[in-house]
């Protein structure tokens, strides 16, 4: 049964985009039944070019992906979540609707915070290393959530675990 992980940021344009990239691309490489999508309470409606650029120079496929609201995944017909991940610190104190799992309920959430890298100070070089940076870290945390029996841990399991990879 796929993994379905959603995460999280206020405009998804950015870091949540460069998150769910960085999922599907090693959960395709790793051979994992995990399943990426993103999403904002504020959507943008675009996705930052620079966001684009990082993962195509990591060899990740952007030509599907959308600026979209949340509310796509508390409908009918919404894939079933097992994860909710914040990655903005305003989508994490935002009032989420509510998103289920299927048969197991709610799903786990959790929060890992990094800064917008669109905010970086400079010219177009210097939002292209944030935008990297941010990439390499999101791409860290992603490889770390696929290295967990996902299949095999109870919900009190997962959210420590989750927890734990948000610390490092």
């Amino acid at each position: 049964m796929t993994t379905h992980v959603l995460i999280l940021c206020t405009h998804n344009s950015a870091r949540s985009v460069l998150a769910e990239g960085m999922l599907d691309h090693w959960a395709r490489k790793l051979g994992r039944d995990v399943k990426a999508h993103s999403a904002g309470s504020a959507p943008s409606g675009r996705i930052n070019p620079f966001a684009i650029e990082a993962l195509n120079n990591a060899g990740v496929d952007t030509s599907a992906y959308r600026s979209k609201s949340w509310d796509e995944f508390s409908r009918d017909g919404a894939p079933p979540l097992s994860i909710v991940i914040t990655v903005c610190d305003s989508a994490a104190a935002e009032q989420c609707p509510v998103f289920f799992g299927g048969t197991t309920g709610q799903p786990v959430k959790v929060h890992w915070g990094y800064p917008d890298p669109s905010n970086a100070e400079g010219g177009d070089d210097d939002k292209r290393r944030a935008f990297e940076l941010t990439r390499q870290a999101l791409g860290y945390r992603m490889l770390q959530l696929l290295a967990l029996p996902l299949e095999t841990m109870d919900r009190a399991a997962l959210q420590a675990a989750l927890v734990d990879i948000g610390r490092s």
